[in-house]
């Protein structure tokens, strides 16, 4: 099973008009900063107003003057200037916005943001701020995976914040790893994402899998894998973001899951069966994107094994086939698995597809650095039932999962006697 936001330009991407919506730019002090421009820049294009408000460490990157130029607006940036028609700006500002994107967002910012604090024109923003907040992180790879930058992340997401990146690349440092700011185009993809927000999934109900699971051999060591949860986590997040009830049963996992959505935590394969079947009437569309072990101890020690001299012979049997199971009993439901595959992509894809009786697959083949496990970014192919296949270009994981999510939505506006065989 394959697993698993931030970045890759979308070939095919479709413009559409933001004419009336008002978006408050914070731009925090970052050397991404710059790239802060473009993304007022397209925004502008798409027709949004935007007003734009900096650090003062932003305004040792970029000017004002330049985000004042392509706003047509005055920057913010005192927090004691009266501002919209003689008004407090802190507060008008963010009364009158309809979404706050923070761009770049230093680990600083983000700190100050989950901890309340409000020294500034931005931070305020933040607080007074009752409208959607998008927040783009951009710092060093060591600075992005420090425990308190990742729990901070964790307290804004609770809160409702929409984070969109970092990407994994070459940073100011000359360091590669995560943390770039995303590229511009994913940042307004994600506005309009919230902006523009699509209710196709309405009414319906997604029962999303994501995660590994572990299957013990004793009390201390268990059989497992290293998928870490983000693909089907981004899925459970971009269907509850089209309007979808959803049902995420999860894994053992060291990310925290997307806010809104109802979470079951599970362990082992048996466990997320049972969670599983349980619910899965419920459901209109399935997506299994945990990476359920393949095999279990066939006994597991009620004891610690010692480490011995000898060889340790250890006795496997499979795991119970939940894609399986779920292809023979769907009623109507559209039912998507995944694919991680070394070798024979296509084929071995093509495959599963026929013999769970899925609607779509989405494969990927395991081992690139950028690519499936334990990163922000993926590169899949999606089959149809029809196993026709369609190679994507490396996207985040939350890109990828709208582009499952397009699919699943047109299978569902097709007649339900075109949705295949329905079980047996």
């Amino acid at each position: 099973m394959a697993d698993e936001a931030a970045s890759g330009e979308t070939s095919g991407a479709v413009t559409m008009s933001l004419s009336g919506r008002r978006v408050l730019l914070g731009v925090s002090g970052s050397i991404a900063a710059y790239k802060a421009v473009e993304v007022l820049r397209e925004l502008v294009r798409r027709g949004a107003e935007v007003r734009v408000a900096m650090t003062e460490a932003a305004q040792r990157f970029v000017t004002p003057l330049t985000f004042a130029t392509l706003s047509r607006q005055p920057v913010l940036s005192d927090l004691f200037t009266l501002d919209y028609d003689r008004e407090i700006g802190h507060v008008a500002a963010p009364g009158r916005a309809h979404l706050l994107l923070v761009a770049p967002a230093t680990a600083h910012t983000i700190a100050k943001f989950a901890h309340g604090l409000a020294g500034d024109f931005l931070t305020n923003i933040y607080l007074a701020a009752t409208c959607p907040v998008l927040i783009a992180p951009a710092m060093d790879a060591d600075m992005y995976r420090h425990p308190a930058l990742q729990e901070n992340l964790d307290i804004l997401r609770r809160r409702g914040a929409h984070i969109v990146g970092p990407a994994r690349g070459e940073l100011a440092s000359g360091m590669v790893g995560p943390g770039r700011l995303a590229e511009p185009s994913e940042i307004v993809r994600a506005v309009e994402a919230l902006l523009l927000a699509r209710q196709e999934l309405a009414g319906q109900v997604v029962l999303v899998t994501a995660g590994p699971t572990q299957e013990p051999m004793d009390p201390v060591r268990f059989l497992s894998n290293r998928s870490s949860g983000r693909m089907g986590f981004a899925v459970a997040e971009a269907a509850r973001d089209r309007g979808a009830r959803v049902i995420l049963v999860a894994g053992p996992t060291e990310i925290a899951p997307p806010g809104g959505v109802e979470v079951l935590r599970v362990g082992t394969a048996e466990e997320m069966r049972e969670a599983v079947l349980a619910r899965c009437d419920e459901a209109t569309v399935v997506v299994k994107a945990a990476a359920v072990a393949d095999y279990r101890p066939a006994r597991a020690r009620g004891v610690k094994l010692k480490k011995q001299d000898a060889p340790l012979r250890l006795d496997l049997e499979p795991t119970p086939d939940i894609l399986g199971e779920l292809g023979k009993r769907k009623r109507g439901q559209i039912l998507v698995g995944f694919a991680a595959e070394t070798d024979d992509l296509v084929a071995n894809a093509r495959d599963k597809l026929a013999k769970k009786n899925l609607d779509l697959i989405v494969a990927n083949e395991v081992g690139a650095a950028d690519a499936g496990f334990g990163v922000d970014t993926n590169r899949v192919t999606i089959l149809n039932r029809a196993g026709e296949a369609e190679a994507l270009p490396l996207l985040s994981k939350r890109e990828v999962a709208d582009r499952i999510l397009d699919r699943v939505v047109a299978l569902l506006n097709e007649p339900p006697r075109r949705r295949g065989r329905q079980g047996r």
